[in-house]
């Protein structure tokens, strides 16, 4: 059965298990107003259009159980609405997008595509992997801000200056009210000596 024209104004679309062959179409984008969409399993091939991005209210896709290929379009992690996609058992490769629902779907939402890499599957990308000297190397650089030296000069720079600068202005009597709150408790000190020593 062949649609001259789809509404757009469809909600939901599903189409499992009917033997669909070939791409998926770049023009489902246009369907602005769908929310469920499942393509589950069906023979259909190519990649994943980028302009399913437009579909900003979204909330289930499953492409699941076909031969889809390429990389999962990173348009799909803007999709905010997004809370249920299962692109299991495809051939996809590459890495997993990341975004803030990416975030929050887990290891079934990718099994059976052997060639994907990234969170949140244990297999890390190639560019995500460094070298045991690399990532030494890497640590040992974000520490070196923090040496001894550094700790050094920020104590000279700040508390010897601040210490001498007290001890100068309290010796000429400046301010008035901190000398004359010092010199009374200096006072108390040396009368609660005598009274001792009275004793």
């Amino acid at each position: 059965m062949e649609l001259v024209k789809i509404l757009t104004i469809f909600t939901t679309i599903d189409v499992m298990r009917n033997k669909f062959e070939g791409k998926i179409t770049e023009y489902i984008g246009n369907l602005v107003a769908l929310r469920h969409f499942n393509l589950s399993h069906n023979d259909l091939t190519g990649s994943i259009p980028s302009l399913i991005g437009k579909m900003s209210v979204l909330e289930a896709l499953d492409p699941s159980f076909n031969h889809l290929e390429g990389e999962i379009p990173q348009q799909l992690s803007s999709i905010y609405t997004l809370a249920r996609l299962n692109l299991s058992h495809n051939q996809l490769s590459g890495h997993i997008p990341q975004g803030p629902q990416f975030s929050t779907f887990d290891n079934d939402s990718y099994i059976g595509n052997t060639r994907l890499c990234g969170n949140p599957l244990s297999r890390k990308c190639e560019n995500d992997i460094g070298t045991p000297d690399q990532e030494e190397d890497e640590n040992d650089n974000s520490f070196s801000g923090f040496t001894w030296e550094a700790l050094v000069i920020g104590y000279s720079c700040g508390v010897v200056p601040t210490f001498s600068t007290g001890y100068l202005m309290l010796s000429a009597g400046k301010p008035k009210w901190l000398a004359q709150i010092i010199a009374w408790e200096q006072g108390l000190k040396i009368r609660r000596i005598e009274i001792q020593r009275q004793n």
